[in-house]
């Protein structure tokens, strides 16, 4: 999966659990709470659709490695196999 593939996901997910999330004024740079009215259940259940999708489950370790879109998508183009 290239990095943009995971963009693509990661913010599908993100406007599935937060429907009001414009993705086309979602700023893949900036974090992602300081952009996005979500919580961290909201961000739990996101990571579970990610998970679902493509397999890669997220340890609460790594959650920081999520803090923007952009970050949060090269995180799952790294892990995604094939």
């Amino acid at each position: 999966m290239s990095p943009d593939e995971a963009l693509q996901v990661f913010v599908a997910a993100l406007t599935e659990v937060a429907p009001e999330v414009d993705a086309a004024t979602l700023d893949p740079d900036v974090d992602l709470f300081a952009q996005v009215d979500i919580d961290s259940m909201d961000l739990l259940t996101v990571l579970e659709i990610l998970r679902e999708r493509t397999g890669v489950d997220v340890p609460e370790d790594d959650y920081a490695a999520l803090a923007t879109p952009r970050l949060a998508a090269a995180y799952l183009a790294e892990r995604v196999e094939g």
